[in-house]
């Protein structure tokens, strides 16, 4: 059995009994009856995944993926690709968004190359670096397959490796890199979700109405070319998705494995949850939506999950922004477990009857 069947076939349900023991709980603090809302909501929901009625998160850490993609030979980015090895330098010297972001969550960060079209000369000492490359790059997707399948299981299970090494995590949160990655992220949401590639495809690094338009043509001709079987997820992401969506579906299904939460970011760590989902639906469990971003696909896909997210900062960067800035929700969440006193604890009378 290969490591993705192993880790896939280890995925269990929610804990019942911590929910419904995390659910009394929370039923009596110092409060009036769920007062909290959808921090309460998710508390259940921690203790579900986890297995404990008071889930802790001392723990955290965000994993950015970094690949490119042949697709970009087709002018449907604002920025050249080099871009994804130069942003790869600026992780590593702490100066990127996610780096901020991350400090200020209280959470490590961790960057991959799974895929990037060059060769990673050197990696400052105090950083955690996996080099996982599949290839310098997926293949031009318009002109046939994107990866090969076998490409795709190696991506995959790399993500998998990655989530086991970081096993002393108690939270996961996944980001990204890659010029050009919203249009495998288009395709893959298009055909996992049955929506039309122009109602799911943005506008990206920041291109404009002529340039957007092509990267919709871009898109349906892919499609056309490739005839994704939406049915079998591993033929979708070898024909149209990214090593580094690969690599973060993995690294989905890894922490499904484990029972640890992980925090979904944006448009293309969503597109990579949908991917982890057509694997096996139950890792969708363990999977927290960070944010919505402004990308018209994210919501498409987040409906298709089921998943609300909880923050809406009209944010498009990627790179995990999103997820760190949801670790403080989810700990905030957890502490209610832990920290809060129930009426009988704190002496406080609770309601009075009808």
């Amino acid at each position: 059995m290969s490591l993705l069947e192993q880790t896939t076939a280890r995925i269990a349900p929610l804990d019942a009994d911590a929910q419904t023991a995390a659910r009394a709980r929370l039923e009596q603090l110092t409060m009036p009856h769920w007062a909290l809302g959808r921090l309460m909501d998710l508390a259940v929901e921690l203790a579900g995944m986890t297995a404990s009625a008071k889930p802790r998160f001392d723990k955290r850490i965000v994993v950015v993926m970094a690949g490119d993609h042949g697709v970009v030979q087709e002018n449907v980015s604002k920025f050249p690709q080099v871009v994804t090895m130069q942003m790869l330098a600026n992780f590593f010297q702490g100066g990127a968004g996610i780096n901020a972001l991350a400090r200020v969550a209280h959470a490590d960060v961790a960057v991959a190359d799974l895929g990037v079209a060059g060769q990673i000369e050197s990696v400052p000492a105090a950083v955690k670096f996996f080099s996982k490359k599949t290839a310098p790059g997926t293949a031009n997707m318009i002109q046939g397959p994107a990866m090969t399948r076998e490409q795709a299981v190696q991506a995959l299970e790399a993500g998998i490796e990655i989530a086991l090494e970081l096993e002393d995590y108690d939270l996961f949160g996944t980001g990204d890199m890659g010029i050009g990655n919203t249009t495998p992220s288009s395709a893959l949401v298009a055909v996992l979700c049955g929506a039309s590639p122009a109602d799911v495809t943005g506008h990206g690094t920041g291109i404009d109405g002529p340039q957007h338009a092509h990267k919709v043509t871009v898109i349906r001709k892919a499609l056309e070319v490739n005839r994704p079987n939406s049915d079998d997820g591993l033929d979708v992401l070898s024909k149209v998705g990214g090593f580094e969506i690969a690599g973060l579906a993995g690294l989905i299904l890894g922490a499904a494995s484990m029972r640890k939460p992980i925090v979904i970011d944006g448009f293309i760590s969503t597109a990579a949850a949908l991917v982890a989902h057509a694997l096996a639906p139950a890792s969708a469990d363990y999977m927290i939506a960070g944010h919505a971003s402004v990308e018209p696909g994210h919501r498409t896909a987040l409906d298709h999950l089921n998943k609300r997210p909880l923050l809406d900062l009209g944010m498009r960067l990627g790179e995990g922004t999103g997820a760190a800035l949801a670790f403080t929700l989810v700990e905030a969440a957890s502490r209610l477990l832990s920290e809060v006193a129930t009426f009988e604890e704190a002496a406080v009378a609770g309601s009075v009857g009808e």
